[in-house]
C-alpha cells in the first residue's frame, strides 16, 4: 500500500516556527552586521578560515588513503595543503585574507563591467534596449574601480549590501512563517 506523503504547503504548515526562526536569525545577523560591521567581517572570514582549513584536512586525509591506490595522490595532497595552509593564515592574520578577498571581487567586478560594455556596443545592431547591459557594466566598472582604489570601504560596504539583503530575506521569512501558521495552501 503505498505512503500518501503530506504536500510541501502542508509540511511548511506544521514547521511555520522554524521559517519564523531562520527569520528572526537573519533579521538579527542582519542588524548586528550593521551595528558592528568589522567585528562581522572577523567573524566571516574566521568561519571562512576554519573551513578552508577542516577541508585542507579532509583533502590530505583523502589523499593519504589512496596513495597506494593512484599515481595521482600527491595532487590531492597539494591542494589538501594548500587549504590547510590558507586556513591556518586566515586564523593568524584575517585582515590579509579579507585584503585579498576584496581585491579579487573588485577585479571581477572590472573585468565582466568591461566585458558587459563590449558585448552591448557589439549587440547593439542585433538587440533593443543595450543600454542596460551598458548601464550595468559601468556600475561593475565603477563598483571594482571603487573598491581597488579603496578595499577597507569596498569590504565594508559589501557587508553592508550583505546586512540589507539578510533583514530583507528575514523579513519575507517571517512574514511567510504567519502567512503558513494561518494556514495558507491548499487542504490547510
Amino acid at each position: 500500500m503505498p505512503t500518501v506523503l503530506p504536500s510541501f504547503s502542508t509540511m511548511l504548515h506544521r514547521t511555520w516556527w522554524s521559517l519564523l526562526l531562520r527569520g528572526v536569525a537573519a533579521i538579527a545577523f542582519g542588524v548586528l552586521t550593521w551595528l558592528q560591521p568589522q567585528a562581522s567581517a572577523a567573524a566571516l572570514l574566521l568561519i571562512f578560515g576554519a573551513y578552508v582549513f577542516v577541508d585542507g584536512l579532509l583533502g590530505v586525509y583523502a589523499a593519504l588513503r589512496s596513495r597506494n591506490h593512484s599515481r595521482h595522490w600527491w595532487v590531492l595532497l597539494i591542494w589538501g595543503l594548500i587549504g590547510v595552509a590558507v586556513g591556518v593564515m586566515t586564523v593568524i592574520n584575517p585582515a590579509i585574507t579579507g585584503l585579498v578577498l576584496t581585491m579579487y571581487i573588485a577585479i571581477w567586478a572590472l573585468v565582466t563591467g568591461v566585458l558587459q560594455i563590449l558585448v552591448a556596443i557589439r549587440l547593439r545592431k542585433e538587440i533593443q534596449g543595450e543600454w542596460v547591459l551598458i548601464l550595468g557594466g559601468l556600475i561593475s566598472v565603477l563598483f571594482g574601480g571603487f573598491v581597488l582604489a579603496q578595499p577597507a570601504a569596498g569590504m565594508m560596504a559589501m557587508l553592508w549590501v550583505l546586512a540589507a539583503y539578510a533583514v530583507v530575506f528575514g523579513v519575507l521569512m517571517v512574514i511567510l512563517a504567519f502567512k503558513f501558521r494561518k494556514g495558507i495552501g491548499p487542504g490547510l
